[in-house]
C-alpha cells in the first residue's frame, strides 16, 4: 500500500516541487489548498481547506504517513498593519488546526514537518547554527510565535520536525525568479551594501531533506534547512550575472532599493537589504549529503 503524505498549503513553489518529488518516489500526495478540489496530471490530489478550521479535509490526515505544513501568507509584500496581521494569523491558525486534525485521528501520521524560516536569526553576518541567538524585529517575532505554536502541542505517535528554510533556488519560480528578471534588465548589480548574506540551497536538496525527515525517525526538532556555503549578496549577484552571460551591472544603493521596493516591486525593502549567514549544522552532523554546494555550478544549471 502506498504511503500517503499531506502537504498543507502546498500549492506554492516549494509545495508543488515536493509533491512532484514524492510522486516520483512512489507516494500518494494530497495538497490542502484554498482553491477548489481537483486531481493533477501526475495524480496529486488537491483538497480544499481554509487553513483555519476543521473540515472534511481532516479525514485525509487520519491514516496518512506524514504531514508537511507550508501554510502562511507570503512575506513578499509591504508590511502594512493588515498584511502583518495576516502573516501572523495564517501561520498560527494553520499550525493549530493541523494539530487538531492529528489529535482527532484514529491513526495519526508518524511525522509532522513544519516549514519555518531562517529569518528568526535576524540580520546578521555572524555564522548561525541552530543554537545561535535570535535577532529582533517583526520577522523574528513572527518566527518565534510560529515555532512556539508548533512545539506547544506534542503528540504520542507523531514526530515533530521544523525546518528553518533558506533561500531556495529552483527553476520556474521561487526566490531566484525576481533576481533573474532584474539581471535580464541589466539591473543585476549589488543590492545595498552587498555585505548581507544569502543562505542558499537547491530545491532538490530541500526535497531530499523533507523526504528524509518523513522517513528517518532520527529527525526531530529544529534544523537549518540551507546549504553549507552561504555567500554575500555581492558574490551572489556577480555569480548570477556570469551564469546568465551578463556583464557588469550598476549597484542599487540602499535609497534606490527602498524606493523601488515600495513603488515598483510592491514589497518590503528589508527583504533585499538584510540577510543571515546560516549553516546546516544538525543536518551535517546527521550525515546529510548535499548534491549542490557550489553556487557557480548551481546557477549555471538553473539559468
Amino acid at each position: 500500500m502506498r504511503k500517503r503524505v499531506i502537504l498543507a498549503g502546498g500549492s506554492g513553489f516549494l509545495g508543488t516541487s515536493l509533491a512532484d518529488y514524492l510522486v516520483e518516489e512512489g507516494y500518494d500526495v494530497i495538497i490542502l489548498t484554498r482553491n477548489g478540489s481537483k486531481v493533477s496530471e501526475n495524480g496529486v490530489r488537491y483538497v480544499q481547506w481554509d487553513g483555519a478550521t476543521l473540515g472534511d479535509w481532516a479525514t485525509e490526515v487520519d491514516g496518512s504517513f506524514a504531514v508537511v505544513n507550508f501554510t502562511g501568507k507570503s512575506v513578499n509584500c509591504i508590511y502594512t498593519k493588515a498584511n502583518k496581521e495576516e502573516i501572523v494569523s495564517s501561520r498560527l491558525n494553520s499550525v493549530h488546526v493541523v494539530s487538531d486534525a492529528i489529535n482527532q485521528a484514529e491513526n495519526p501520521p508518524s511525522a509532522l514537518i513544519q516549514a519555518g524560516s531562517l529569518a528568526i536569526y535576524g540580520d546578521t553576518r555572524e555564522e548561525c547554527d541552530e543554537n545561535a541567538p535570535h535577532g529582533d524585529g517583526f520577522s523574528v517575532e513572527v518566527c518565534e510565535k510560529w515555532e512556539e505554536a508548533f512545539f506547544d502541542q506534542t503528540f504520542d505517535e507523531t514526530r515533530q520536525v521544523l525546518f528553518r528554510i533558506g533561500f531556495v533556488l529552483g527553476q520556474n519560480g521561487g526566490a531566484l525568479e525576481p533576481l533573474e528578471k532584474l539581471a535580464r534588465l541589466g539591473l543585476g548589480g549589488t543590492v545595498g551594501s552587498g555585505k548581507q548574506y544569502i543562505s542558499w540551497l537547491h530545491i532538490d536538496d530541500l526535497n531530499k531533506m523533507f523526504h528524509e525527515a518523513i522517513e528517518d525517525e532520527r529527525y526531530n526538532g529544529i534544523y537549518n534547512a540551507t546549504g553549507p556555503n552561504p555567500v554575500t549578496n555581492q558574490t551572489f549577484m556577480r555569480e548570477l550575472r556570469q551564469a546568465m552571460g551578463k556583464g557588469w551591472a550598476p549597484p542599487a544603493p540602499t535609497p534606490f532599493v527602498w524606493l523601488g521596493a515600495y513603488t515598483v516591486m510592491r514589497t518590503e525593502p528589508s527583504l533585499a537589504l538584510t540577510g543571515r549567514n546560516c549553516v546546516p549544522r544538525k543536518l551535517e552532523e546527521e550525515g546529510f549529503q548535499f548534491q549542490y554546494t557550489n553556487l557557480r555550478e548551481t546557477l549555471k544549471e538553473l539559468v
